[in-house]
């Protein structure tokens, strides 16, 4: 890749990474789009890139992220629910990561495979699409008081899995998982993000690991690393602007916009597919 394209497939993961229109689904339309090839470095590029789309949510809500839980516990509470309760936050989102994290490993290969599907892509994004306009109204919206529990913190990572299919969108399956949770539209996004910071930084790391353990692996890093700094630097600015833009807008008008943007983006690649245009990658 050279760096224009590394900047364009960048910009496209920051913008996509935290809306509900499937970030993976965005760059893989992208490369074909762009004649880039599906080598082991571009597949590795793409999930490595999303470390700086990550880092955006720790600087937007580093207050929130970086807490502990200070509320008096029973007298006569063990040490074991003494420490569960002060890292409650981080226990939750570790509950939440365990099902991604088990199935994400198990199903490597397959999931790679399906990356390099546009059909797939397309597909799913039409889906999801007719999903989405009907997601305001099937799930209520919610109460302010509810409060992300164990169980529903892990029944939102098993919607999270729906998303290891290319085109679902990860933001979408872990939004709509806490909304039938009965979390507000805003309190179930929020969670998304936080949820997103354990999620893809394992993937980068498995990635990451992956890669260097690869023939020639170090290599290839090295002669790339000015292409992944980049990558991440425009992410992560990208992704800080995203954040604030679909917070502000889910809130008010919730996702029947994006469900006919992901129906309109996925039938056009099908037309295109079918006018004889190569998108594949």
């Amino acid at each position: 890749m050279n760096i224009i394209e590394t900047i364009i497939i960048s910009i496209v993961e920051g913008l996509t990474e935290f809306l509900p229109v499937s970030s993976t689904g965005h760059m893989i339309i992208t490369q074909g789009l762009l004649g880039v090839k599906s080598t082991d470095f571009v597949k590795a590029f793409t999930v490595i890139i999303q470390f700086g789309a990550i880092l955006s949510v720790v600087c937007l809500y580093w207050k929130r992220f970086f807490r502990t839980n200070k509320d008096p516990l029973p007298e006569g509470s063990s040490n074991v629910q003494k420490l569960l309760h002060k890292f409650d936050f981080y226990w939750k989102l570790f509950v939440a990561f365990i099902p991604a994290a088990v199935i994400g490993f198990l199903m490597s290969d397959f999931i790679d495979v399906m990356l390099e599907s546009v059909t797939i892509v397309a597909v799913m994004l039409i889906i999801g699409g007719v999903f989405m306009l009907f997601c305001d109204k099937i799930f209520n919206k919610g109460d302010e008081k509810t409060v992300v529990t164990e169980k529903k913190a892990l029944f939102i990572g098993l919607f999270q899995c729906i998303a290891m299919i290319p085109g679902v969108s990860r933001s979408m399956a872990t939004i709509v998982g806490g909304m039938s949770q009965k979390l507000t539209r805003k309190d179930a996004a929020e969670f998304s993000f936080f949820l997103a910071v354990p999620t893809m930084l394992a993937a980068t790391a498995y990635k990451l690991l992956k890669l260097i353990l690869e023939p020639n692996g170090v290599e290839l890093i090295k002669d790339n690393l000015s292409v992944l700094l980049i990558g991440n630097l425009v992410a992560f600015v990208v992704a800080l602007l995203a954040i604030k833009f679909f917070i502000s807008f889910v809130t008010k008008y919730g996702f029947k916009a994006f469900g006919w943007y992901r129906i309109i983006a996925g039938g056009a690649i099908l037309l295109l597919m079918m006018a004889g245009y190569n998108l594949e990658v």
